[in-house]
């Protein structure tokens, strides 16, 4: 049993729980995109052989995970215009409750891939988007289907607000975060899963868009506020336009600053070669070049926190190359940072007979990253976390911090 899943908050650059400890996550991600055209199956339904089940959750706990990026979607809390299904988001408060007895906190990871069924993808429901792909179109598939001209069209739709389409994902996720409030295991609301700017995109490239991310950001206040109408006190997680997986900075935070309280900084963390060797067939040799491309990455998240004082978590990493784990692990190690791994689905329903994907850091066919991510790490300091170090190699591991007064003692549960 890990510890006690109460509330969390900001604190400069740290998350921080009600007894002002210092808090640390390491998670995995659990986000179901649907079956055929993105809707053909329930989504979030324990023992459906994708999503987490109670035995995954201890397992994930005895190996010392402490968070699940738990995917939602805003065509499952809002499949019909103006319609919430509760029962979807009764189906998410009970994994965010479930989880919680294992001493897991959720993350609600708003996810989308692709913008919408209408492209091959997920996330935004049909009826949100008046866009379509023209007769004859190519749709060359995740991710080159983010160059087509009518997705980009659909994504110039939600940064305009056409159709009240940011309006009505508020509602939406609105009432995904009334639903949680007062369920202590969510740790907070991801707006938007990897937000694609739209026709914008070419002006993000050599060196980022502020033009572009001052409306993003917009939207992004938008949302927050229709997150903390409905539940003031949970954190928001805001994520950079996606063209970061491609090297380029965030400019959130550069036309006007940032305001709004309880935000944390949402970064992926992928090498662009490791992933062309994915999804393009290129060369696995080119994963060489991946320490260079993340150091990159990292140095944009340092000038991010400089800017703005916010804390990082990092959502999304890995993407089962175990050769580029270890670039972010120690890179997050070095500033403290959280992190989700991508992907864990479930193993272990009713009838489960697939291997532990953790046992003796063993996954099949990907023996070193049991190695990397099961990992001694402080999940609770009772002040400011200095210095942090963990040897795969030898299972060594130091660490230092400065203690804070201002820390108060939990009671029993808090300490089990």
């Amino acid at each position: 049993m890990g510890l006690r899943t109460g509330p969390l908050h900001t604190d400069g650059t740290r998350i921080v729980d009600e007894y002002g400890r210092t808090i640390l996550m390491h998670g995995v991600n659990n986000v179901d995109k649907g079956g055929s055209g993105g809707q053909a199956r329930e989504l979030v339904v324990s023992g459906d052989g994708f999503t987490i089940t109670p035995r995954d959750a201890e397992l994930l706990a005895g190996y010392g995970f402490n968070a699940v990026r738990l995917g939602v979607s805003f065509a499952g809390l809002m499949p019909e215009r103006g319609r919430i299904d509760h029962a979807y988001i009764g189906r998410v408060v009970g994994m965010v409750d479930m989880l919680a007895a294992h001493g897991i906190r959720t993350l609600l990871d708003n996810h989308q891939d692709g913008l919408s069924p209408v492209w091959g993808g997920n996330g935004f429901p049909p009826w949100s988007i008046e866009a379509r792909p023209p007769p004859g179109e190519p749709n060359p598939g995740f991710p080159l289907y983010y160059l087509m001209p009518s997705m980009n069209v659909g994504w110039d739709e939600v940064w305009n607000n056409d159709h009240e389409v940011l309006d009505r994902l508020g509602d939406a996720l609105g009432a995904l975060a009334g639903a949680v409030r007062g369920h202590d295991g969510a740790m907070g609301i991801e707006l938007l899963n990897e937000p694609w700017p739209g026709t914008s995109a070419p002006t993000c490239f050599p060196v980022g868009c502020p033009g572009f991310d001052g409306r993003y950001q917009a939207a992004l206040e938008s949302l927050t506020a229709a997150v903390r109408a409905r539940n003031p006190d949970i954190p928001v997680y805001w994520e950079p336009n996606v063209t970061w997986n491609q090297l380029m900075p965030s400019k959130l935070g550069t036309e006007r600053p940032i305001t709004d309280t309880g935000i944390v900084f949402a970064p992926h963390d992928y090498c662009v070669p490791s992933q062309t060797s994915i999804y393009l067939g290129q060369s696995t040799e080119l994963a060489s070049l991946c320490p260079a491309q993340q150091d990159h990455t990292w140095a944009n998240i340092d000038a991010f926190t400089a800017r703005t004082g916010l804390p990082t978590v990092v959502t999304e990493f890995g993407d089962g190359d175990p050769a580029v784990l270890g670039n972010t692990l120690r890179n997050a190690d070095e500033r403290f940072a959280g992190w989700f791994y991508w992907h864990y689905s479930s193993t272990r329903g009713a009838d489960y007979t697939e291997p532990d994907p953790f046992a003796a850091a063993h996954a099949p066919g990907q023996p070193s990253i049991g190695r990397h991510l099961v990992r001694t790490y402080p999940q609770a300091t009772a002040g400011t976390p200095v210095t942090m170090d963990f040897d795969i190699e030898s299972g060594a591991f130091s660490y230092t911090y400065e203690p804070g007064a201002r820390a108060q003692e939990p009671g029993p549960a808090a300490r089990r």
